[in-house]
């Protein structure tokens, strides 16, 4: 089991590159089970995730190999599986997006109920309504959800709540339906975009994305492309909160700042001078930072995967903060972590409190989720003394090479990886 080694207090500043988009290389990767043809994608982020849905298309059917760093070849030809494998599946949520494509390009699927990580309850009702929507018999058998279809017909969808996986299953099924689907209070997040942008590319008919309404035109065949994924967003944002904390200045390239919006005005009103030109921002804080309110919304609002971030620097800010969760129910895991590094917080309901302190101490913690172990590793950066974060599996999933990444720019930062522990066969 590995840790990560922290010496807190030490100025960070430098360049750091924004990696391809995890968000949204795992749909566009689940997209290509659409096509028979080799598809091409770069940009495409080294982390656990994408080597779990590099597993799940193979175990359906399809190759898949890195052709470099970050370039990687997929062809799911024939012999292409209905049934997605329930051990992966229930490692990783996002498997299930398998499910729009297998059923639009075998009519039939079968895929596990997902997992993922345990920030709460995020049921795959509404993908499976839409599935009905579009003709396609469903069930639940087993603990596996079961869609047959003649054929996808072309339908008018409108979701109960903006969901993200949600949007991009259906629209993913919809591209090989017949006639036109609509797609109402779809989800607007950047990596929507994405993959629409690579379902035409492909030869789909998809206009809308990135609003709240999206029209796909069914079409017969999809073909081979190559593509590149769009920057991580997450992976920027927490760049840019963890150069206001240190104060930077910090230079976060290969960008897009646009997706960026909400997390720079925040900053900005914490007191945090962010400076963009092209797909380059530069942050630092000649002072404090500053108390303010926050409430996680649907994308363009603040994203609940920077929750957890932003807390980090509330909990060092001058007054009081608060912090409003609306999109995940449980995600409030990491705060019984920073208390024990000192920081004052009270949780209400769904809002966390924030009364800002001078410092934080280094203690051993331990990471419940992917942003949460994010934002325990950059509470250990500006701690007083030494930090270990523990479960750094979580981490792995999201961003790539991050102890590297942080040592560039000054850190006092080091993975200590642990053998197994052999079992102990005294007591058979």
């Amino acid at each position: 089991m590995a840790r990560i080694l922290i010496e807190g207090g030490i100025p960070l500043s430098g360049e750091i590159a924004v990696g391809g988009a995890k968000n949204a290389a795992l749909p566009i990767m689940a997209a290509t089970l659409l096509c028979g043809d080799p598809i091409r994608l770069s940009n495409v982020p080294r982390l656990n995730d994408v080597e779990t849905m590099q597993k799940v298309l193979r175990a359906l059917g399809g190759t898949v190999a890195w052709e470099g760093p970050h370039e990687m070849a997929i062809t799911c030809d024939g012999g292409i599986k209905e049934e997605a494998p329930y051990e992966l599946v229930k490692a990783m949520r996002a498997s299930f997006f398998v499910m729009g494509p297998l059923l639009a390009r075998l009519r039939r699927a079968r895929v596990p109920l997902p997992g993922g990580c345990a920030i709460g309850v995020r049921p795959v009702n509404i993908h499976l309504k839409g599935f009905e929507a579009l003709g396609a018999k469903v069930s639940i058998d087993g603990g596996f959800a079961v869609a047959t279809a003649d054929r996808l017909q072309g339908a008018r969808i409108h979701l109960d709540f903006p969901s993200v996986g949600a949007t991009e299953n259906l629209m993913m099924a919809a591209t090989l339906a017949e006639g036109t689907t609509v797609i109402e209070n779809a989800a607007q997040e950047p990596e929507i975009v994405d993959l629409a942008d690579f379902l035409n590319a492909m030869g789909a008919k998809v206009q809308g994305a990135g609003g709240p309404t999206i029209q796909i035109e069914g079409v017969r065949q999809l073909r081979g492309v190559s593509y590149r994924v769009i920057p991580d967003r997450i992976d920027a944002g927490t760049f840019l909160v963890l150069g206001a904390m240190t104060r930077g200045p910090l230079v976060i390239k290969d960008a897009q700042p646009a997706h960026q919006m909400a997390v720079i005005a925040k900053l900005q009103e914490m007191g945090a001078t962010i400076d963009v030109q092209g797909d380059r921002m530069t942050v630092e804080a000649r002072g404090r930072l500053r108390g303010v309110d926050v409430k996680t919304l649907p994308y363009p609002g603040f994203p609940t995967d920077m929750q957890a971030q932003i807390t980090v620097a509330m909990c060092l800010a001058q007054g009081t903060s608060l912090v409003t969760e609306t999109v995940f129910e449980n995600r409030f895991m990491h705060i019984a972590e920073l208390v024990r590094m000192g920081a004052n917080l009270n949780i209400r309901d769904r809002t966390v409190v924030i009364n800002g302190v001078d410092r934080l101490i280094g203690c051993p913690v331990s990471a419940s989720d992917l942003r949460a172990g994010a934002a325990l590793v950059m509470a250990g950066l500006v701690a007083e003394g030494r930090t270990e974060v523990g479960n750094v599996f979580h981490i792995d999933r999201g961003y790539e090479n991050l102890v590297e990444r942080l040592a560039r720019l000054g850190a006092r930062i080091s993975r200590l990886e642990e053998p197994a522990t052999p079992p102990d066969h005294s007591r058979r």
